[in-house]
């Protein structure tokens, strides 16, 4: 087997070695364009799982890494003069030019041939070669010339960053925050050997430009940083390497693969430097590839399965990625946060590290969070121990006179269940359950205020007094046998009404007895299959608002605690804000002002028919996944419209406008919205999606990502989804009924030793420290 392989950074090097070690018969070459001692950039990072994994595959390799790192397990958060410190990360860095020479020397031991200084111009230089492994970096010269068969998609995310090398000896990964007359500019710093740091400076395009790099050479541009971290630097300089001032590409590529020749590392894919360093990831590659040819002996089919099994975790890598970088793009928004709220943040951006997480590695820094939180709590007027502190999931919200035990809402979820719109026994084993089972806040099911309004013929509905009582006898039951709140949402169905349930085609039309459908245009949802809506006129309006208004009361009637307007997922109102489905030429169509006309002028109405000291909220789309769709700049505007209505809190879902939506979907993938709305407009905000966990309702609010969360799916397989969160964390100010406090005490003493089990399996599984206590490395005191 002849093998070539494009590129002598860390990913082609070590899969060279690893193939070369298993198959010493192969011949292997690697042709890197610099010289053996060319390098740009300064350090490395690996986690103590990474150098696991390095351990299992090749010992002497590894054993000579571990002993050139700096080793760490602090992070350090500085922000506006104070240190929030979380341990037991488990860190390390080294010079990557060691790191090299490192995998050079291996390379060489095992019988790999390394040619430098030799440029590669096409694959047409290997027609001899079995295999062709494509690793030369970032900038791919291969994926650029067959870009037409890899399809390279390089989305520039707007922040700019410049990577530097310091003097500096650090005892921590540390973030620099810095507030200027310029902007906001932060430093990521780790050590990665003796007096060797690195000093990774980010920041903002206008805060860039503000502070002249545009214009600035490198040495003026190094002494105007030293300047802004000199506190920081203490005395030490910073040091250029080729330290010029980029954007960062997310690369991904359609197919890795051109027929013998495969991509690793960069010229793959790319992940933010701010959840781990590239070459860890080039040399996951490497392995990634090892194994499929350890699987598959014929190179083709090797590749064929390298280029699924390994594409899910490295899309997962990139979207964590992605959502951190996203971060650190709007650090401004997180800027009035205090200190403990905003390094919890840092910490949690990713969203793969958690409360619990976070609590495993370092007990303290969550507790001080912990009291934090509580004492932000007890400063509204509620009484909180914060000796001992409830977790955020379970401390109370006040919305005007309107207050919720906990922070766990049972999200809306359409039974399709209802005749003639009237909730049944159904609806009322259903929510009174959920209610039972200690969620604070319980969400009713879309409900219609007109039989034309409704999706499906199983909708509820509250056009009338029947629907109304029906309503009324759940309402009481909740209210007689639990602390939870109920909360009532309208909507009316638009376009995509008279359809069939849920469990059947859902979307689709009936198979018969269909009644007419309106929207914002005529635009059916399905082209060819759905109805054509009629595009309303103003007497539609008229008439929608006044069945809004009457439905309003009824759900006062009822004894609804707070009243939800539905304006998103395609219905009537989302299609009016959508750009998508709203293509009208009158005073209702065109400016993000104009389409929200109609639903304020729903929503207002409402709000006038609703008690003063009940709380409105509004469920919106906050994008349409879709191109042309809603934009970030509607998002804020349409929030800041309703918060000026008197609309008390915005529950963030997304999508459903159309069909060919292409949604990112992952944990907790909608809190993004949420947090942006929260932290820019200065509204309560609700998020939904995914979440499954209470360790993630906890993370969510710790972070100020939302004010409330919603789990809808985990609900309907748990209803007590609450109680046993409450056992868990051994919270005893929830509410149990009084039949079931004899499950309560049980639940308590086996969540208590379910817990301490569980705890001392996840430190078992922990990855070793790979910190030599003997390697020289100096570090800070």
């Amino acid at each position: 087997m002849k093998v070539s392989v494009i590129g002598g950074g860390a990913g082609g090097l070590y899969f060279a070695l690893l193939a070369k070690k298993a198959w010493p018969r192969w011949d292997i070459t690697v042709y890197e364009r610099n010289r053996p001692d060319d390098t740009f950039g300064f350090g490395v990072v690996f986690s103590d799982q990474t150098l696991d994994t390095f351990k299992a595959y090749d010992p002497v390799t590894y054993e000579r890494i571990r002993r050139r790192f700096a080793y760490w397990g602090d992070v350090d958060v500085v922000y506006k003069g104070q240190v929030m410190r979380s341990g037991g990360n488990g860190f390390c860095g080294c010079s990557r030019v060691a790191l090299l020479n490192i995998l050079q020397d291996r390379s060489r031991e095992l019988g790999v041939q390394l040619k430098f200084q030799r440029e590669v111009e096409s694959l047409d230089e290997f027609a001899d070669s079995d295999l062709v492994v494509v690793a030369d970096g970032i900038n791919s010269r291969i994926r650029n010339l067959y870009s037409s068969h890899f399809q390279p998609s390089i989305d520039l995310r707007p922040n700019k960053f410049t990577w530097l090398g310091s003097t500096k000896p650090l005892d921590a990964f540390k973030y620099f925050f810095r507030e200027t007359p310029e902007g906001i500019i932060l430093a990521h710093c780790y050590q990665y050997e003796a007096d060797r740091s690195t000093w990774v400076i980010e920041t903002d395009e206008a805060t860039w430009r503000n502070f002249g790099f545009d214009r600035m050479g490198e040495q003026e541009m190094i002494l105007t940083l030293e300047k802004v971290f000199s506190e920081e630097l203490d005395g030490h300089p910073l040091v250029a390497n080729r330290s010029i001032w980029r954007n960062f590409p997310n690369i991904t590529n359609r197919t890795w693969v051109k027929d013998n020749a495969v991509l690793v590392g960069d010229a793959k894919a790319t992940a933010h430097f701010s959840i781990g360093s590239g070459t860890k990831l080039a040399m996951e590659d490497a392995i990634a590839l090892y194994e499929c040819l350890k699987k598959e002996s014929e190179v083709k089919k090797a590749l064929r399965l390298y280029d699924t099994a390994r594409r899910e975790e490295v899309e997962k890598t990139q979207h964590a990625a992605n959502v951190s970088l996203a971060w650190f793009e709007h650090m401004q928004r997180y800027w009035g946060m205090e200190p403990e709220q905003f390094a919890f943040g840092v910490m949690s951006r990713s969203k793969q590290i958690t409360w619990e997480n976070l609590e495993l590695r370092d007990a303290a820094f969550v507790r001080s969070v912990h009291r934090w939180f509580a004492a932000k709590v007890k400063q509204q007027g509620f009484d909180i121990d914060l000796e001992n502190p409830p977790v955020p999931m379970f401390t109370p919200l006040r919305l005007r006179d309107l207050v919720l035990e906990n922070r766990v809402v049972v999200s809306p979820m359409d039974q399709y269940s209802a005749l003639e719109g009237v909730p049944g026994d159904w609806h009322f084993v259903h929510l009174a359950s959920r209610a039972i089972g200690g969620a604070g806040l319980v969400y009713v099911e879309m409900t219609c205020p007109s039989p034309e309004a409704r999706i499906s013929p199983g909708d509820t509905g509250l056009w009338n007094e029947a629907q109304r009582d029906a309503f009324k006898r759940i309402v009481d039951f909740c209210h007689a046998s639990s602390k939870a709140k109920l909360a009532m949402q309208l909507g009316h169905s638009g376009r995509k009404g008279s359809t069939q349930l849920g469990w059947e085609r859902m979307d689709h039309p009936l198979e018969s007895g269909n009644w007419p459908v309106v929207s914002a245009s005529p635009i059916p949802y399905y082209e060819g299959i759905s109805q054509v809506p009629r595009e309303m006129t103003r007497a539609d309006m008229e008439k929608v608002i006044a069945d809004f208004r009457k439905a309003t009361l009824f759900s006062e009637q009822a004894g609804f605690d707070m009243l939800e307007i539905h304006m998103a997922h395609g219905y009537l109102l989302a299609s009016f804000i959508s750009p998508l489905t709203n293509q009208r030429k009158d005073s209702y169509g065109g400016s993000i002002e104009n389409r929200m006309r109609f639903p304020l002028e729903v929503f207002r109405a409402c709000r006038q028919a609703w008690p003063q000291r009940k709380p409105m909220s509004a469920r919106i789309s906050a994008t349409d996944w879709a191109p042309g769709g809603l934009s970030g700049e509607d998002l804020i505007a349409l929030t800041r419209m309703l918060k000026e209505a008197g609309c008390d809190l915005i529950d963030c879902s997304s999508g459903q406008t159309v069909p060919h939506q292409k949604p990112v979907y992952g944990r907790m993938y909608q809190a993004p919205f949420s947090d942006w709305v929260r932290n820019e407009v200065g509204i309560a905000t609700m998020t939904v999606g995914a979440v499954t966990t209470a360790d993630q309702v906890n993370t969510l609010l710790a972070a100020g990502k939302a004010d409330l969360v919603a789990l809808a799916r985990t609900h309907l397989g748990n209803p007590y989804f609450t109680l046993q969160a409450s056992a868990w964390y051994q919270h005893m100010g929830q509410h149990w009924p009084a039949q079931y406090l004899t499950g309560r005490d049980q639940a308590f003493r086996l969540a208590a030793r379910e817990r301490a089990e569980l705890t001392d399996l996840r430190l078992r599984a922990r990855p070793d420290s790979h910190e030599v206590k003997d390697a020289g490395i100096k570090k800070a005191a």
